[in-house]
């Protein structure tokens, strides 16, 4: 593993659909399949120069083709520490909620993946709540099941809420 560390800021969106499905990608380590499988919402690092509500535009689109969602505010903020494909990331994150009206059977393609994202992805799915909720499946952001019914009930916080994972020491390597 590297001793250097990427240190950036990311945008990540939450995207519901109009029956309060969320979209979670399925990836794993393409460096280490140790590591098991887990669910995430899209998103990454931001460009220089590049807001937060731009940058969830982007990811979204390069990592799920969706060009029509409507990108909301900045609900959550979260500070990552994770290794994935042998490099150690420092991130900083803003999460953005957005929402896309569709056909739950419209078949997404990535538009603009780097070849490390292309090993990555496995798939999607649209998660009911309810599902999601009761899945054991591992999610990133950790802390996603906490704080998204709210979400998926209408109701945003007035300003981003930290869901960073107080227990996370940094050395927890299954994120991207």
């Amino acid at each position: 593993m590297s001793p250097f560390t990427l240190r950036r800021r990311a945008a990540r969106v939450v995207l519901l659909n109009q029956h309060g499905h969320v979209l979670l990608l399925q990836a794993s380590d393409p460096a280490d399949r140790r590591k098991p499988p887990w669910w995430e919402i899209p998103g990454g690092g931001l460009d220089p120069h590049e807001e937060s509500h731009d940058a969830a535009r982007r990811e979204l689109y390069e990592e799920t083709g969706i060009a029509g969602a409507e990108i909301g505010p900045c609900v959550w903020t979260q500070h990552a520490r994770f290794t994935f494909a042998g490099m150690r990331f420092d991130q900083h994150e803003r999460v953005h909620v957005a929402w896309f009206d569709h056909d739950d059977e419209v078949t997404h393609r990535a538009a603009g993946l780097e070849a490390l994202e292309a090993m990555a992805f496995h798939g999607h799915r649209w998660w009911p709540l309810d599902e999601l909720l009761a899945s054991d499946e591992p999610v990133l952001p950790r802390r996603l099941r906490e704080f998204l019914p709210d979400l998926v009930a209408g109701r945003l916080p007035d300003e981003p809420i930290d869901i960073t994972d107080v227990d996370d020491d940094g050395s927890d390597a299954d994120d991207s």
